[in-house]
């Protein structure tokens, strides 16, 4: 099938019979061109099918305005309300995004790095993958002066800003609650202790037990990569543990869950026998059954904090390779799974 040529402003002054000029300023609204000669230039371009080549000139003024944006995964409830909270001042300061997702693979995130780079966004906020080894694929933004902002999961040393949650807190918090629910062998399922955010949470586990005089025991602590099969490998794991363990502190909702069914199937009741708490507060805490003790991540608010500083940045407002790191709140919500005293 033959391709239809583009229309240009040239095509469009052609049929006007009126100089390019005209026909650039008028598509601007610019106010030396009368109404008139603006309707009859928008009319023709609507009849003609011209489309502004804004990729064109956005590279003349060295700027795309556009935002990349990489996360570890899509299916998550929690990435989904950081990319509305990026979005919705991303479209307010009339920026496009274009999304990039590691599917939790760092050969992946490095290429998806790349590509952006080559599609020249102004700037980058990202969320490491589970597995990421270092962080050379950054480099080439650092080179050129484009903004880097890591939300979730960050490498605490790197260069740009960081927009996280106290996650030791966040940890400290929940295992607290499980200890003073008369819980006393925890089990702490979590993920890659490369990333910072279950290092942290694990740490702030780990302060619970010593605050509370309880000893730490790395036979309870199970790190795997939080799928499905790998967490029902982890129920398996807590049911040969003797004496079994009285509370699991998972470090995501959809793990928690995944062995509190396994462990249901098997008789155990939750929360007499096992009290359960997971991380996130995902759809799916609270479709459980008990529903499930959480942590509130504000995704929507880091999302919007994270954009926030980027367009600051971008506007000359602020520099954020200079900015450490932004710290929100999170809050614990209790629900059935972990309240074993009423």
């Amino acid at each position: 099938m033959q391709q239809t040529k583009e229309i240009t402003i040239y095509d469009l002054a052609k049929a006007l019979n009126i100089s390019p000029a005209t026909v650039s300023r008028g598509l601007k609204d610019h106010p030396a061109i009368s109404h008139a000669t603006k309707k009859r230039i928008q009319d023709m371009a609507r009849e003609m099918g011209y489309r502004s080549n804004n990729f064109a000139s956005n590279l003349r003024r060295q700027k795309t305005n556009t935002i990349g944006v990489m996360v570890h995964e899509l299916n998550s409830s929690f990435i989904t309300s950081v990319l509305s909270g990026i979005e919705k001042v991303t479209t307010a300061a009339d920026y496009d995004i274009i999304i990039a997702h590691s599917s939790e693979d760092y050969k992946k995130e490095v290429a998806n790095a790349s590509n952006l780079f080559h599609k020249r966004v102004d700037g980058l906020i990202t969320s490491l993958a589970y597995n990421t080894e270092n962080l050379d694929h950054f480099e080439p933004f650092i080179q050129k002066g484009i903004p880097l902002i890591f939300f979730d999961r960050v490498e605490p040393q790197y260069p740009g800003a960081k927009v996280v949650i106290d996650n030791m807190k966040a940890g400290y918090d929940v295992t607290s609650h499980l200890i003073q629910q008369g819980c006393k062998r925890i089990v702490h399922i979590a993920g890659s202790l490369k990333r910072n955010v279950y290092a942290d949470r694990l740490k702030g586990y780990r302060k619970a037990l010593e605050k509370n005089k309880l000893a730490f025991d790395e036979s309870m602590v199970i790190e795997n990569d939080l799928s499905e099969v790998a967490c029902v490998e982890a129920a398996k794991k807590i049911l040969q543990m003797k004496p079994r363990p009285d509370a699991v502190f998972a470090c995501n909702d959809f793990a928690a869950v995944v062995i509190m069914q396994a462990l249901t199937e098997q008789g155990i009741r939750v929360p007499q026998d096992i009290a359960f708490a997971g991380f996130n507060n995902d759809t799916i805490a609270r479709l459980s059954i008990p529903k499930l003790t959480t942590v509130n991540y504000p995704g929507i608010q880091m999302g919007e904090i994270a954009a926030s500083h980027l367009m600051s940045h971008l506007n000359g407002e602020s520099n954020i390779m200079q900015t450490s790191t932004v710290i929100i709140k999170s809050e614990l919500i209790i629900r059935d799974s972990s309240l074993r005293k009423k």
